[in-house]
C-alpha cells in the first residue's frame, strides 16, 4: 500500500494539483452532487458517478475512513438556472398521471438498478432534499441575518452584489461580475423583483397550482435549488469539509452559489478540494437529445440505438470511460467501445492465467517498478489511463511466465495476484463477467476435460488425434496454445 500523503489532487478552485491533506484524518468527507429523479439516468451521469466512484475506493484503499455523501433532488423545483418554468417532478408527474413522489421513487429505484449495474458503491449516507426542508430554511434565516439576502413578495434572493464586497464571487468559475453584466435584463431569472442582475433565488415563493411546497417565514414555496447540497454537505460532513465533486456543468452557476450561500451562512468556505468530471461526446460532437445521439445506459448495453453496431456490457463501458482522464471529454464511438471490450477481454484472462500460474525457486521478472508505477498514477490526481496501461505491462510479464519464457516465486506470484485483485476489482471496480456465470463455468469444466484428453494422446505420441482435436476446436474459434509444462485455451477474435 502507498503511503497515504503522496496523492495529489487537481483542486478546481486552485485550478492546480495540490497534496491532499485531509482536515482530520484519517477522516475524509467526501460530498458528490445527486441525480435530480424526474428522469432516467444519462450516461454523463453515469461517467460523474463512477469518477466519484473510484476516488471514494482509493481513498479507502489508502487507509481513509471516508464518509461519501451523495444526495438525492427528490423536487425539481428548478427548470433551469433561472429558476423558472414548472416543476421538473411535477411536470413529469402530470405527463404520467401519477402522484410526484411516485414519479421520485420510480426513477430513484432507476437509478440505483442503473449504478449498480455499473457496480458503483452505495454511498454512506444518500439525503433527500424534501427530508431537509428545516435546515433549508434556517440557512435562509442565517443568511437574511448576516445581511446578504433580501425578503420580497414571498421570495428571498441572495445579494450577490453585497457579498462580493468582501468576498470573491466567481473565484470557482472565474467568472466576474464585470463580465456577467454583459447580460440583459430580460435574460434574468426574478425580473423586477431582483436588485441585482446577479443575485439568485434561495427561497422562492410558490404558485398556487404547486404541488409540493412548504411553509416558510416567507410564506408557502420552495427553497433555491442550489441550497439544498449547501445544507446536505455541511449537516453530514461539518462546516468544512474535504472534497466536493461533480460535472463539470455545475461549477457555474451551482457549485458558484453553494460557496457563497455557505459563507454568507456561516462565514467559513466549506470546500477544500473542489473536483470536476468532464463531458461526453458522440464521434467528436457534443451528445444532446436533440441531436438523436445520447444514449440512455440500457440502450447502450441492449444496442438498441442507431448509432451503435451491437450492444456492450456495463463493464466494457466502464473500461471504457476509466481508459481517459475525468478531466477530459470522453468520446464515444463503435470503434473505441469495441477497443475497450477487447482489451478488458485481455486484461480479464491474464487475470485467469496469473490464477493458474505455477511458482518457481526464483524469479526472472521484476514486479517492484510494476507495483509502484500504478500506485504513482493513482497518486497522479486519480490517473485511471495511466494505471490501466501499467496493468498492461504486466500482463506482458504474466504471459511470459506462462509461455516458459520467464519465471516466478511464490512470494512474487502472491504479491502480483494481490496487485491485480486490489488494482482491477477494488480500486478500478470493474468485474470478471465470465465469474457470474454458470455456463462460463461448465465450459471451462469441459474445455479441461478435452484438454487432458488430447495431453493424454500425446504422451501416447497418438498425434493424429491430438492434431484432430486441436483442428476441430479451432473450427470452434478456440485456439489452444502449449507450453512446456502445460496448454491454455482461448477464445479466438
Amino acid at each position: 500500500m502507498p503511503e497515504a500523503n503522496s496523492l495529489h489532487i487537481y483542486n478546481s478552485l486552485t485550478r492546480k494539483k495540490e497534496l491532499f491533506t485531509p482536515l482530520n484524518p484519517p477522516f475524509v468527507g467526501l460530498y458528490v452532487c445527486g441525480p435530480t429523479v424526474y428522469s432516467d439516468v444519462h450516461l454523463g451521469n453515469v461517467r460523474s458517478f463512477l469518477t466519484f466512484d473510484v476516488v471514494y475506493r482509493y481513498l479507502t484503499f489508502l487507509g481513509y475512513n471516508v464518509r461519501y455523501v451523495r444526495n438525492i433532488t427528490d423536487v425539481g423545483h428548478l427548470l433551469d438556472d433561472n429558476d423558472e418554468g414548472e416543476d421538473k417532478i411535477e411536470k413529469r408527474a402530470r405527463l404520467e398521471k401519477i402522484e410526484p413522489m411516485e414519479i421520485v421513487q420510480k426513477y430513484t429505484n432507476g437509478f440505483h438498478s442503473t449504478v449498480n449495474q455499473f457496480n458503483l458503491i452505495p454511498p454512506s449516507i444518500e439525503p433527500t432534499a424534501t427530508g431537509h426542508i428545516v435546515e433549508q430554511i434556517e440557512m435562509v434565516q442565517r443568511i437574511l441575518k448576516n445581511g446578504l439576502a433580501y425578503e420580497i413578495n414571498g421570495s428571498v434572493y441572495f445579494d450577490v452584489k453585497k457579498y462580493a464586497e468582501e468576498h470573491n464571487y466567481g473565484e470557482l468559475s472565474g467568472r466576474k461580475l464585470d463580465e456577467l453584466l454583459e447580460q440583459t435584463r430580460e435574460e434574468l431569472e426574478g425580473g423586477d423583483e431582483k436588485r441585482f442582475f446577479a443575485d439568485f433565488a434561495i427561497w422562492k415563493k410558490a404558485s398556487d397550482d404547486t404541488i409540493m411546497k412548504w411553509d416558510s417565514p416567507w410564506g408557502t414555496g420552495v427553497p433555491g435549488w442550489h441550497l439544498e447540497c449547501s445544507v446536505m454537505s455541511t449537516k453530514y460532513l461539518g462546516q468544512e469539509f474535504d472534497i466536493h465533486g461533480g460535472g463539470m456543468d455545475l461549477k457555474f452557476p451551482h457549485h458558484e452559489c453553494e460557496i457563497a450561500q455557505s459563507v454568507g451562512a456561516d462565514g467559513i468556505t466549506p470546500v477544500k478540494y473542489w473536483m470536476h468530471g468532464n463531458m461526453l461526446t458522440v464521434n467528436g460532437t457534443k451528445m444532446s437529445k436533440s441531436l438523436g445521439n445520447s444514449f440512455l445506459p440500457e440502450e447502450l448495453i441492449a444496442g438498441d440505438h442507431p448509432l451503435l453496431e451491437k450492444g456492450y456490457s456495463p463493464m466494457v463501458v466502464r473500461f471504457f470511460f476509466l481508459q481517459a482522464n475525468y478531466k477530459s471529454t470522453v468520446d464515444f464511438s463503435n470503434e473505441a467501445l469495441q477497443a475497450a471490450e477487447k482489451g478488458l477481454k485481455r486484461l480479464m484472462e491474464a487475470i485467469d492465467t496469473l490464477k493458474k500460474l505455477a511458482p518457481t525457486d526464483k524469479s526472472s521478472i521484476q514486479i517492484d517498478a510494476l507495483i509502484e508505477k500504478s500506485n504513482d498514477s493513482m497518486n497522479d490526481d486519480f490517473n485511471t489511463p495511466m494505471t490501466i496501461a501499467h496493468l498492461f505491462d504486466g500482463v506482458k510479464m504474466i504471459n511470459s511466465v506462462n509461455d516458459g519464457n520467464d519465471s516466478i516465486n511464490t512470494s512474487d506470484l502472491e504479491r502480483l495476484q494481490n496487485h491485480y485483485n486490489t488494482f482491477v476489482f477494488d480500486i478500478l471496480g470493474l468485474q470478471s463477467e465470465n465469474s457470474e456465470s454458470s455456463n462460463d463455468d461448465l465450459s471451462g469444466e469441459l474445455m479441461e476435460l478435452i484438454i487432458n484428453l488430447r495431453n493424454q494422446s500425446k504422451e501416447n505420441k497418438d498425434w493424429g488425434t491430438a492434431d484432430l482435436i486441436r483442428d476441430e476446436l479451432k473450427k470452434l474459434k478456440i485456439s489452444i496454445k502449449d507450453s512446456k509444462d502445460t496448454s491454455t485455451w482461448n477464445y479466438e477474435e
